[in-house]
């Protein structure tokens, strides 16, 4: 075994982000109930919370692409409406 670190993923955009964070910031953007409408998955529906939602998107590999997903779509949306807002 190598003691070298992996490269930096330059072309990953969720590089050094953690679920939580992207939980978090996806919460913060559109609330539980609209992240439930986004994304109808239990967790962000029934008595949601960050770390009732981390258990199970830690566990289910389909939902966590969802929510990274809905995530980068947020975030380029964003740099764009910041882009327009720029010129």
């Amino acid at each position: 075994m190598s003691d070298q670190s992996p490269a930096p993923q330059k072309n990953n955009p969720l590089h050094g982000l953690t679920l939580e964070a992207i939980v978090t910031a996806l919460v913060a953007h559109y609330g539980w109930e609209k992240l439930g409408q986004e994304i109808a998955i239990r967790c962000f529906t029934d008595n949601p919370s960050i770390k009732s939602s981390l258990k199970f998107l830690r566990k289910t590999p389909w939902a966590r692409e969802k929510v990274e997903s809905l995530y980068l779509y947020v975030q380029r949306k964003q740099a764009k409406q910041a882009d327009s807002h720029s010129v």
